[in-house]
């Protein structure tokens, strides 16, 4: 798992005060190209090479509210991947307390530039063993 720190900015807030609710989706996406980048895959060389990893779907659960100032912690982690397609798991964590703020999930696939679905095995071999190599089990 690698965690990517955060601190909550006042334009992130809303009318209430608290972080509005779509930049949870935001952090998520962060941490994903932080991971990314930790493990050795860096996004943009990968747009480069001639492929993207389009969200398909993305679900988040707020356990409880962050405010501006606060710094989050979010744990990342590959839970599953199938060489076309790859799951992400995300808990946010308040960084002075360790409560957890969010959890979430995303699903991505492999397409070409022109969107077309590819297999990451075949078309990037090398990219395909960097996934297989950080992939963790789920508990």
């Amino acid at each position: 798992m690698i965690v990517y720190e955060h601190e909550a900015q006042y334009y992130e807030t809303d009318q209430m005060g608290i972080i509005h609710h779509s930049n949870y989706i935001r952090w998520f996406e962060s941490a994903r190209i932080h991971y990314l980048k930790e493990i050795g895959i860096d996004y943009a060389k990968c747009e480069e090479m001639g492929f993207i990893s389009p969200v398909m779907e993305v679900n988040c659960t707020y356990k409880s509210m962050v405010r501006f100032g606060d710094t989050v912690q979010v744990f990342t982690r590959f839970e599953e991947y199938t060489g076309v397609k790859f799951y992400v798991s995300y808990e946010v964590r308040d960084k002075a307390t360790g409560e957890i703020r969010t959890i979430g999930r995303s699903k991505h696939c492999f397409a070409d530039k022109e969107g077309k679905p590819i297999s990451l095995k075949r078309s990037f071999p090398e990219i395909h063993e960097k996934f297989l190599e950080f992939v963790e089990e789920t508990e």
